[in-house]
Parts: C-alpha cells; sequence; structure tokens
C-alpha cells in the first residue's frame, strides 16, 4: 500500500507544477470573428416609444461623379464597370439615399447605454463601406481593409481625437472608440484620394440614415417633442419639429432639391 501510495505522488508533481508555473486557468482565446461582427441597422433599438418614418429626396438631375481608379491597378482590377463616388445616389423617382437623420435636441439629461455590439467600417474595392454611418460614444468601431493592397486610414475630427494609420495587407483591422459626439466625422484615405466615408457619433440611439430608396426610420423614441436634424455631405442639413405620441407613428420629410424644405405630419 505505501508503495502504491508513493507512486501516485510522484505521477501527480507534474500537474502541480503546471498549475503553479502557469498562474491559474488559461483564459480562453477570444472570438475574432464575434468581436468584430458588423452592428445592427443604424439606429440600435430601445424599449417603448414610437416610430419616426421618414424619406428623403433630391430632384435636380444631378448625376453621381465617376471614378477613376487608374492609379492603383488593384482596385481598377477589382471594378470592370465604372464605380460612383456615392456622394449624390438617387433613384429615378429622386429619393436620396445617405442621409443622416438623428435627434438633435429632446433627449437632454437622459442617458443611454452603450451598444455591446462593434460597428465596422470595411475598405472593399477601393471604398469606404458603408459611405455613412453612426456610431454611439463609446461604441467599439472595427476598421477593416479588406483589399489586397495598401490603404491607410485617415480620421479627420475636430471635437473628437484625429488619427492615422496604415493598413497594407489585406485582412487587418483595427479597433477605436470616440469618447464624445460629432456630426459628421470625416474618414479618407491619402493612398486612394477618391475614398471618402462620414460617420456620426452621437449619444443615444435615436438615428436612422436613407436607403437607396430614401426611407429610414427611427424605432422606439419615447412620447415627447423634438428636434430632428438631417445630414447629407454633399446640400448640407435641414432640420424639422415632430411631436410623438406614444405608441403611434409620426412622419417626416426632407426634400434637399433646390428650393423645398423639410416637413413632418
Amino acid at each position: 500500500m505505501k508503495k502504491i501510495s508513493i507512486l501516485m505522488a510522484i505521477a501527480l508533481i507534474p500537474a502541480l507544477l503546471v498549475v503553479g508555473c502557469g498562474g491559474g486557468e488559461q483564459a480562453a482565446a477570444p472570438d475574432k470573428q464575434a468581436e468584430t461582427a458588423p452592428a445592427a441597422a443604424p439606429g440600435p433599438a430601445a424599449t417603448g416609444g414610437g416610430t419616426i418614418a421618414g424619406s428623403a429626396k433630391y430632384v435636380n438631375g444631378d448625376p453621381d461623379a465617376a471614378i477613376a481608379m487608374d492609379a492603383d491597378p488593384v482596385c481598377a482590377s477589382m471594378h470592370p464597370g465604372e464605380v460612383h463616388t456615392k456622394k449624390v445616389v438617387t433613384d429615378d423617382a429622386g429619393n436620396l439615399a445617405n442621409v443622416f437623420v438623428y435627434v438633435k435636441s429632446g433627449l437632454e439629461g437622459k442617458s443611454y447605454p452603450t451598444p455591446s455590439s462593434a460597428h465596422v467600417l470595411d475598405q472593399v474595392g477601393c471604398q469606404y463601406s458603408p459611405h455613412v454611418s453612426g456610431v454611439q460614444v463609446g461604441q467599439k468601431l472595427v476598421i477593416r481593409n479588406s483589399d489586397p493592397t495598401l490603404h491607410n486610414v485617415h480620421a479627420r475630427p475636430t471635437t473628437n481625437k484625429e488619427f492615422n494609420q496604415g493598413q497594407p495587407f489585406q485582412g487587418m483591422e483595427l479597433e477605436h472608440t470616440f469618447d464624445k459626439a460629432e456630426v459628421m466625422v470625416p474618414f479618407k484615405c491619402d493612398v486612394h484620394p477618391w475614398m471618402s466615408s462620414y460617420m456620426a457619433v452621437v449619444d443615444h440611439p435615436f438615428f436612422g440614415i436613407s436607403s437607396e430608396q430614401g426611407g429610414f426610420e427611427i424605432e422606439n423614441l419615447p412620447a415627447g417633442s423634438y428636434v430632428l436634424e438631417a445630414w447629407h455631405e454633399e446640400f448640407g442639413t435641414q432640420t424639422v419639429e415632430v411631436t410623438l405620441v406614444d405608441g403611434e407613428p409620426a412622419q417626416v420629410s426632407f426634400d434637399f432639391s433646390p428650393g423645398a424644405v423639410a416637413s413632418a405630419g
């Protein structure tokens, strides 16, 4: 019996050494894919309240400018057809995309949790995607290079801190958070001068971005009176006052056509 006990003690020594030298339980490797998953649709939902549904228009017939990517053969090879800047994106009916709409006033003194999911700004096809987006203050931003060519991410805020970082390899990512509200933060790539993106930083989840059909929604906004602001990179801003009754939808429209104005109903 004594011989068996001694053998068992000897067998346990390596395990005890591993625990002693390792400093305890080994942490699991982070799930990179889950960590950098794109955030849900613009304007993460809060609880209760009503919905503001809106539209954005621009009727003037100005075409979106084409881009010449010949300076970088890698970029040019990814686009056999014509590529456009995405500055003015409209359909045949004049519905306007890439308009950022948010509650500018009416939420003072209230605070909202920071989203746990990251917002992803990608560089794909030598263009930023999405072209216009929004994050909350403190929300993790992941900026990815999906192209097999050099990019550099140059953010040029005025309220937050400027940063400029190269991403020479495909699949590279960098993380950042903004600590102050700011509408808008422009992004560019110093390597490819046609690359641009705009990101709003807001301190609440009540914002939306118009689609290619011109529509947007701001969901679960508490009942009350608000000022909404709509921003477009070429046409500036418009504001409208809206009163939301709990449980009832409200309609707003922004028209950036010459001589037009915003309206609520």
